[in-house]
């Protein structure tokens, strides 16, 4: 076996014997361990949940409907087989330009009709990950980095740098302010990198944030641009969750600070956006890359013949965005929705006495499980994680494969599950509370003059299906909901 690996990497390149794929992590593990055994509510009751997975299944319903209403849409059906022909040949890799009119309409809806977009600067790719790598390629050279916030979405570190050589630092945000970006936290990753003879060459911004669920705001955003254009380097703008957003704070573009700030270089802003969060459509693989740089768009569009969108999907989704009354109620409905289920999710995390950071976007919710840990440290927090995927039998992503700067940190998904399956999942995630709580008690039992914690006493004794019960007052009313013992 050794020397059958070793005879491997000697025919192959070196990208392809390099770890640089980043799956060696606990975020992909989590995946791994659902995939071979996965929670069905009879085939599989003792199955892995699935909470690691940022997919939007909440408003299917809607998109379903409006399939069956609409079978021009496809041309692949009998109403729309007359422009199988057209559709079916080779077009533009510009894209098609009804397409491409109906995803800059989208995009400025999204957004509050606040700004515009020009349809000319939009470019195809095959998801958001082809248009970060994209971008990445024509931004920066092998060697050079951007900095990026952490925590920060793990396989940022498989797209942006695997095949570009381009190198990611980080900027340490911690809980002290809720995890938000700071002027003196981008200045230090920016002298870390100046002091390392490493060229940066860009800001990467993720807004809304995954894995913390929070938008940046219009200070925020001013800022990074200030610090951005004064360097006369790049600000990449992630905005595939922009749709996701469902309370207050709302979402802020770029696009609209770029707008109201005329005197900054434009040529050095970036949005990539995608309609897999959004839309819930991952699957289709729609990514786009709009740049205020002509150069940019320029290499870009011809980078996008490795990564098109099929002529068959532009077609159809083309029809659909340009529905307006469609498009205003799913956006509506499917707020409402996120909205909804993440409470539900909160609520009960909060009533087990574990904290959540508040959000206002998303399709997961950072929560903290700091006082479960054996340890403030990260070992401590991979054997917890450890054993809520094989003992707990769920599937949560834990901080540090974020990058985060603290342990304790998990993100939890909530958009991708049944209302059966996520009170399953808050059933499961309440018996590790009162199994932790018990280990306690039999520690402090060996101690003396150790009283037990009011929370000890109510999860030992409290019914489950009491604790996933909805509390009159939210969590999300306070920055943080810690928990109270």
């Amino acid at each position: 076996m050794e020397h059958s690996l070793r005879k491997q990497e000697q025919i192959l390149s070196k990208i392809a014997n390099n770890d640089g794929h980043g799956e060696n992590s606990a975020f992909f593990d989590g995946w791994k361990a659902y995939d071979t055994d996965p929670y069905h509510p009879t085939q599989n009751p003792n199955g892995v949940i699935q909470m690691g997975l940022a997919e939007n299944q909440l408003s299917f319903d809607l998109v379903e409907e409006w399939v069956r209403n609409n079978p021009k849409a496809s041309i692949c059906t009998a109403e729309g087989a007359s422009e199988f022909k057209d559709i079916a040949i080779y077009q533009d890799y510009h894209g098609l330009p009804a397409f491409r009119n109906a995803v800059a309409r989208f995009m400025e809806k999204v957004r509050g009709n606040r700004v515009r977009f020009d349809p000319d600067r939009i470019v195809m790719s095959g998801g958001a990950t082809g248009a970060q790598e994209t971008l990445a390629f024509c931004l920066a050279d092998p060697g050079d980095a951007l900095l990026v916030p952490t925590p920060y979405y793990p396989a940022n570190d498989r797209d942006l740098t695997w095949r570009t050589g381009v190198k990611l630092v980080p900027v340490v945000c911690d809980s002290s302010n809720d995890f938000k970006m700071t002027l003196s936290g981008l200045e230090a990753a920016y002298k870390t990198a100046q002091d390392s003879n490493v060229k940066v060459k860009g800001l990467l911004l993720n807004n809304p944030s995954n894995p913390l669920g929070t938008v940046l705001d219009r200070e925020a955003l001013t800022m990074a641009l200030r610090f951005t254009n004064d360097r006369n380097i790049h600000l990449i703008c992630d905005e595939i969750y922009s749709a996701t957003v469902f309370d207050e704070p709302g979402f802020i573009s770029i696009a609209e600070i770029a707008q109201e700030n005329p005197n900054c270089n434009t040529d050095l802003i970036h949005i990539v956006y995608s309609l897999s969060k959004d839309l819930g459509f991952p699957g289709f693989r729609v990514g786009i890359l709009y740049s205020y740089n002509d150069a940019v768009v320029a290499c870009a569009r011809k980078m996008s013949s490795f990564g098109l969108v099929s002529t068959q999907t532009q077609h159809m989704l083309a029809s659909m965005l340009s529905d307006e009354a469609f498009v205003e109620r799913f956006l509506a409905e499917s707020a409402a929705r996120l909205g909804a289920r993440r409470g539900v999710l909160c609520r009960g995390l909060a009533q087990m006495g574990l904290g959540s950071l508040r959000g206002s976007a998303g399709l997961y919710c950072w929560m903290d499980l700091r006082r479960l840990l054996k340890a403030a440290t990260f070992e401590a927090e991979m054997e917890l994680w450890r054993v809520v995927i094989h003992d707990v039998r769920i599937n949560v992503s834990p901080g540090a494969s974020f990058h985060c700067s603290e342990p304790g940190w998990f993100r939890v998904c909530f958009a991708n599950m049944d209302d059966d399956t996520m009170r399953v999942a808050l059933n499961r995630i309440a018996k590790l509370v009162i199994q932790s709580s018990s280990n306690s008690e039999a520690a402090a039992a060996r101690k003396p003059c150790r009283r037990r914690s009011k929370l000890e006493v109510s999860l030992s004794f409290r019914r489950l299906d009491e604790i996933m019960m909805s509390s009159p007052h939210s969590p999300m009313t306070s920055p943080l909901v810690r928990a109270r013992t």
